[in-house]
This record gives C-alpha cells, sequence and structure tokens, in this order.
C-alpha cells in the first residue's frame, strides 16, 4: 500500500469516528431538521445528490421555497424539459430504436456464429477467416447493445432533471429484477427498462406487473418462456426428445415471492404450481422479426381446472394469467410487501412499522396508484424526520452518481464507471438472483467498500478540479462541522478526495 493511499485510508478512517460521535449527538439532542438540510434530504432520497446547480438554486430561491417547487415538478417529470446534450446522446444510442425482434435477431445472429467456429474448432480445424470475420461482425453488434444500455441509465441519473423518476426506475427495476448475464437478456434490458419499468414508475403497479410479465427479458430470465403443458410435445421434438420441456416454476415462484406477496404473503408450494400451471403458453414468437415478441401459445396452454390460493380456476387461456395479476396487484400481501421495500428503501433499513402501514394502506386505498403511494412517502412525517436524515447508506450505484453530480462531471467515458461498479460489486444490470441489489448498510459497508470508495473519490476528485471550497458549499449541510474542521487540517490537495470519502458523504 503505498504512501498516499495510507494516508487516506487513515485520514477517512478519522473522519468515520468524529462524523459518529457527531451524529450521535445530534441524534440525541438536536432539533428536527432545518429548511436547508430538507432540502438536501430531498436532493438525496428523492434524487441522486445535489449538483453545484441546485445549491445556487437553493440559495437564490430559499430552501422552503425550492424544496415545494422541486416536489411539485419531481411528482410531474413531464413537466421536466429533458437537456438537449442528454437527448442527444440517448437519441446516439442505438438499442434504444432496435425493436424487440431485432434485437433477439442480432442475438440469434451471435449464437450462429459462435456455433459455427466451435463446430469448426471441435473437428481439429482452425476457424476458417469467413468465419471469424462473421463471429467478429456480430459480436460488434451485440457487446454494445449491452454497453448502450448502461450508458443510458448513467446518462438519466446524471442529468436528468427528472431525479425522482430516476430513482424509481433503479428501484422497480430492482425490484423485478433480470440478469443481463443470461441468455438474450443482456440485449433486452433496455427495452426492458423502457417499455416494462419506465413508464409506470408513477403510473398502475398493475400495469408494471403485467408489463414485465409478458416481456421477454422476463419471460427468459425466469424461464416462464420454456414452461408447457406437461405432455406437450413440439413439432420437431420426434427427432431430438431433448429439446421438448415441462412445467417450470420459477417465475411463479418469484412473481409471489418477490414480486407481490411476499414469502411470508400465505400461499403454499401447491399455490405455485398452480400459478405455474395458469402461465403456461406465456412465450415468444420466435418468428417475429420485429416488434414485440410476446406470444401466447394455446397448444403449450395447460387448460385443466386448478385451484390457487383456495379459489377454483376454469380453463380461459391467456386470461388465467391475467386473472392472476389481477389478484396478485390487490391482495392485501402485496400492498404491505411493497410498502415495506418502498419505506426500506427510501426511509430507513429498518423502517418505521406506522409508516409501513400508512404506505400499505394508501396502495389499497388507490388501487396501487405508485404516484399517490410516492406522494404519501414525501408527505410522511417519518419521511423528514431527524432520524432519517442521512441514515441510509449509499450502495456503489448511489455513490458514484452522487460524486459526479457533486462534482459536476459529464460523462465523457461511461466503461470505467461501469468496470468500478462491477469492482465494487454492483455492476448495471448484474445481480444474478431474482431478489436483485439489496439497499442496506449491511450489504455495503465494508473495509473493501471502503477502500474502492477512496480511491474512487481520489480519481475523481483529480478529474474535477474542484476545490474543497466549492464542493462543501454544493454538499451543504450533510457534511458535519466535526468533519469540515477535520478537513482544513489535512493538505489542501487532498480535501476533495477525503470529502468524498468522508462518512457524512457515504450516506444519504
Amino acid at each position: 500500500m503505498n504512501k498516499n493511499r495510507r494516508f487516506m485510508l487513515g485520514a477517512a478512517a478519522a473522519l468515520m469516528g468524529l462524523s459518529m460521535l457527531a451524529r450521535r449527538s445530534q441524534a440525541a439532542t438536536g432539533p428536527a431538521l432545518s429548511a436547508d438540510e430538507r432540502a438536501l434530504h430531498a436532493l438525496n432520497r428523492l434524487g441522486y445528490g445535489p449538483r453545484p446547480s441546485d445549491a445556487a438554486a437553493i440559495a437564490e430561491q430559499g430552501a422552503e421555497k425550492w424544496l415545494d417547487r422541486f416536489l411539485s415538478e419531481q411528482l410531474e417529470p413531464r413537466r421536466l424539459a429533458q437537456p438537449a446534450a442528454l437527448s442527444e446522446r440517448l437519441a446516439g444510442l442505438e438499442v434504444l430504436t432496435l425493436s424487440q425482434g431485432e434485437l433477439l435477431g442480432r442475438y440469434r445472429e451471435a449464437v450462429k456464429a459462435t456455433r459455427e467456429a466451435r463446430r469448426e474448432q471441435a473437428k481439429g480445424e482452425t476457424p476458417s477467416a469467413e468465419s471469424m470475420k462473421a463471429l467478429n461482425a456480430v459480436r460488434e453488434k451485440v457487446r454494445p447493445l449491452v454497453q448502450q444500455a448502461a450508458t443510458a441509465r448513467l446518462a438519466r441519473g446524471l442529468q436528468s432533471p427528472a431525479q425522482l423518476e430516476e430513482v424509481l426506475t433503479e428501484f422497480w427495476f430492482n425490484h423485478f429484477n433480470v440478469f443481463a448475464g443470461k441468455g438474450p437478456v443482456g440485449v433486452l434490458v433496455a427495452d426492458y427498462e423502457q417499455r416494462a419499468i419506465r413508464p409506470h414508475v408513477l403510473g398502475r403497479f398493475r400495469d408494471m406487473l403485467g408489463a414485465t410479465a409478458r416481456h421477454p427479458a422476463m419471460l427468459v430470465y425466469l424461464d416462464n418462456a420454456q414452461s408447457v403443458a406437461p405432455g406437450f410435445t413440439p413439432r420437431r421434438a420426434a427427432a431430438n426428445p431433448q429439446r421438448a420441456s415441462g412445467l417450470n416454476e420459477n417465475y411463479a415462484r418469484e412473481l409471489m415471492e418477490l414480486h407481490t406477496l411476499g414469502v411470508d404473503g400465505g400461499y403454499t408450494q401447491r399455490d405455485v404450481t398452480e400459478l405455474a400451471r395458469m402461465l403456461t403458453g406465456w412465450g415468444i414468437d420466435q418468428r417475429q422479426a420485429a416488434g414485440d415478441v410476446f406470444a401466447f401459445d394455446a397448444r403449450k396452454h395447460d387448460s385443466g381446472g386448478k385451484t390457487w390460493l383456495g379459489q377454483p380456476v376454469r380453463g380461459a387461456g391467456q386470461a388465467e394469467g391475467e386473472r392472476a395479476l389481477d389478484v396478485l396487484a390487490a391482495h392485501p400481501a402485496t400492498a404491505r410487501n411493497l410498502a415495506r421495500k418502498f419505506a426500506q428503501a427510501f426511509v430507513a433499513d429498518v423502517p418505521p412499522p406506522a409508516l409501513v402501514q400508512k404506505l400499505a394502506d394508501n396502495f389499497t386505498a388507490s388501487g396501487g396508484d405508485l404516484r399517490e403511494l410516492t406522494r404519501t412517502l414525501i408527505r410522511a412525517d417519518e419521511f423528514w424526520s431527524l432520524e432519517a436524515y442521512q441514515a441510509k447508506f449509499k450502495t456503489p450505484y448511489q455513490y458514484l452518481l452522487s460524486s459526479m453530480r457533486a462534482l459536476d462531471l459529464p460523462l465523457v467515458n461511461p466503461q470505467p464507471l461501469q468496470q468500478a461498479l462491477a469492482q465494487a460489486g454492483q455492476p448495471l444490470f448484474g445481480a444474478a438472483t431474482p431478489d436483485g441489489y439489496k439497499n442496506t448498510a449491511a450489504a455495503w459497508r465494508n473495509p473493501e467498500a471502503l477502500t474502492q470508495r477512496v480511491q474512487l473519490a481520489t480519481t475523481l476528485g483529480q478529474r474535477s478540479g474542484v476545490s474543497a471550497e466549492r464542493l462543501g458549499i454544493t454538499l451543504g449541510a450533510s457534511v458535519s462541522e466535526p468533519t469540515r474542521r477535520t478537513l482544513a487540517s489535512e493538505p489542501a490537495g487532498q480535501q476533495v478526495a477525503l470529502m468524498l470519502a468522508s462518512p457524512d458523504f457515504m450516506k444519504r
């Protein structure tokens, strides 16, 4: 470990000790949040942290007036004009313009070219120049699609004035997680976010539930595209019986355990099996070269009678699955499960029970209106309490974006940032398990994470050329006085990195 790195880690550790003492004292004796603290709290919880322009606007308008306008606009994101630079960047991303059929076509070309090259290798032959040329050409068409999906997410999180929409998109994508590393899911994640998640984050939960259930990314990731009625045999299976598949319960299980009812939602293993039967035939039309590829195949559907959640279900084709989604979206257990996760993500790792109940009641009363759910959260006293202030530890993704926003850094080359997230354990679209990434401190607050954040803080601080004084103005009341005093005694060239590496900044 070099001398500079030892200094940074030692100073960061000292800052952590001072900051913890200051926060304990404030929690025990401090008053309610000031107007400036409320404004910063909103920027950190309902967005990815302040930019210098936010600090300037707060100073010019006054914190209370600024906050009223901010909260009103964030709940109506279409009122906010997208910066020209962001619009131009998104317009240049091919992945956002291709249809599901075209995206899957690109993937199939890559698979075909890879198989041909491997076939030649298996024969002991060196892959032909034509084979390698085709393989490389297809790879060049597929790999950038996944990178472009990450670029779109990072660019929006960094530059979009609709910060609440971005935070909610991250939350709901994680709730309905799909893994880019499984088969063709990688080329589909941008479309999945763009069409199944983003349009519904301030809409109806039932609409989002249906959009994710029918999207090819989810159908592939949780194997429902392969799930068919017992005994179904594809036409081509006569020559190759291994192509035949049967009932797959993966999606049905996660649909109830994670997406709706929760692990303690009162269902049984039989309910999982019966729901899987109800969803047979929901799959992908591989013949679609363009447009949407979802298709219901009645030949693959189990049309027999079922009993699910204690109720008889008659054979009704696709309508069985749609009815199941209706029931799950309106179930009281779903309201409680979503309320708990929402409060945990936006208020505290152990959310106040009264707030969870308030959110669950609102979800039920509004018929799953997510704008009203979000509005209820923002109006709740628990959200603005002193106990909630800087009580959440930033995930690597939140830390990266908040650092770049505070330093007002442009998104020049996204790839090093993607690599930094991967090294920190949170690659974009890289959560392999259906429960997605954790948002609690226990998942991310460890010595290795501290080391990585110090390294990133040093790199970004050097890139920015921002002074510690300017950064301190941007971060305002979120940086405690003990931290500021400690920083003032450190070398000027290290102060920006130390401020970003301080425990004050690692919290939101």
